[in-house]
């Protein structure tokens, strides 16, 4: 285990810490990352296993100047023009990169942004993944809303004027059952437009059950599409299985979803490759179901609760933006989220060059949107936070910055008759 990772462990019972260290120090006492478990559905599909092939053979290192230039002139990019524009060989070319991101962004999306904001309706999680706050391992305040509770925060939310929410919980099926998520989506339809979730991931049946209940589009993180550093990171739990993450947007899909994202956690393993296999993920995805809406998320890693050292490995700001850059060329109808995550600054001005879609009113705790929306003391308890956000800007003073920006922030653009 890197040193760069560390949980606190003191206040863990000793058969827990015990288990801890066992899991953390013996690869043999890990259940196999790459077999499914009993319950998960198994599809037919091949595109795990394109986008697995270009990986692994992406050699960053090989692309020159010249392949970069003769990226940027194509008038269509390929995927192996997509393959230069992510390689280091670009980076002395970010400011031609950022000029044709932003002529693709207003062609096909003009000067909107969307706004959105994510509501967690419980943080108890049965996962050891080492650089997440929710893990089981993690000393922190679990809460799990009731639907009186989620009632009361979805209210605040849309009192603030916010048309779409995304929710979220901890991956505990025991805690947060399918029924208890599909209850919070029929109420987010009282109150939102647009509804999400970003869930553990579910089998074809229960997706289609959630879009029964009001959802409109799935988000998962496939954390990192490198197979050996994900069994690294993921020690304990159903997240541990590999392909049954990566496929759970077709899952999805299948079960009906109007739109999902894709995403890796860029910093958990080398950034190239994973912003590579992520936009080919999506390529794939959007070949296969023409119909569909599909985005990408682009998060880096934050500190976490009893950990303030987790921070994304060689991904700063400049490589962020180039990785940005680089979809929205390779992907130009492609929706792209830039979360609070990254700064107030570079937010503000990734959404004039390739972003479409960020997040306001953030709170990754449980049960606090009253006293940060509001500035009253909440009727209920709290729950601790998953990671800490970097900008906490209002929907308010999100939506005037936009404004002011020269760009049209969008609430909703989609109804249903």
């Amino acid at each position: 285990m890197e040193n760069h990772y560390f949980v606190d462990s003191d206040k863990l019972s000793g058969a827990a810490l015990k288990k801890k260290h066992e899991l953390e120090t013996d690869p043999a006492s890990r259940t196999d990352h790459m077999k499914y478990m009993e319950g998960m559905e198994q599809i037919k599909s091949d595109i795990m296993d394109k986008v697995m092939t270009e990986m692994k053979n992406y050699d960053y290192s090989r692309y020159t100047a010249r392949d970069v230039n003769a990226a940027l002139n194509h008038e269509t990019c390929t995927v192996e023009d997509f393959k230069a524009l992510l390689s280091p060989a670009a980076e002395p070319f970010l400011e031609k990169m950022a000029q044709r991101a932003k002529l693709e962004t207003q062609k096909h999306f003009g000067n909107t942004v969307y706004l959105f904001t994510p509501l967690y309706i419980a943080n108890y999680c049965e996962n050891y993944c080492v650089y997440c706050g929710f893990n089981c391992y993690n000393d922190i305040k679990r809460m799990k809303l009731n639907m009186e509770q989620i009632e009361h925060e979805m209210k605040v939310i849309a009192d603030s004027g916010m048309e779409e929410i995304l929710i979220l919980t901890g991956e505990s099926r025991a805690k947060s059952s399918v029924e208890y998520i599909g209850e919070a989506c029929k109420l987010a339809r009282k109150y939102f437009r647009m509804v999400g979730v970003e869930v553990y991931p579910l089998n074809t049946d229960e997706y289609k059950y959630l879009h029964e209940c009001g959802v409109d589009y799935v988000t998962v993180f496939q954390e990192t599409y490198d197979s050996d550093r994900y069994e690294q990171l993921h020690l304990l739990g159903h997240k541990r299985v590999w392909p049954y993450r990566f496929e759970a947007q077709e899952r999805a899909l299948m079960g009906g979803m109007r739109g999902i994202a894709c995403s890796a956690l860029l910093g958990l393993s080398d950034f190239r490759k994973d912003a590579l296999a992520s936009a080919l993920h999506v390529y794939y995805l959007q070949r296969k179901y023409p119909q569909a809406e599909i985005s990408l998320s682009c998060p880096r890693l934050r500190p976490i609760i009893n950990n303030d050292e987790i921070n994304p490995l060689d991904v700063h700001e400049r490589q962020l933006c180039q990785i940005l850059c680089a979809y929205r060329i390779f992907l130009p109808f492609c929706g792209i989220t830039v979360s609070s995550r990254e700064s107030e600054e570079f937010r503000n001005g990734i959404v004039k060059i390739a972003a479409t879609k960020v997040s306001a009113g953030v709170s990754t705790g449980i049960g606090d949107h009253e006293s940060k929306y509001t500035g009253k003391e909440s009727e209920s308890a709290e729950g601790d936070e998953q990671f800490e956000i970097n900008d906490s800007r209002s929907f308010d003073k999100m939506y005037r910055d936009m404004s002011e920006e020269g760009l049209q922030p969008v609430l909703n653009d989609y109804l249903y008759v």
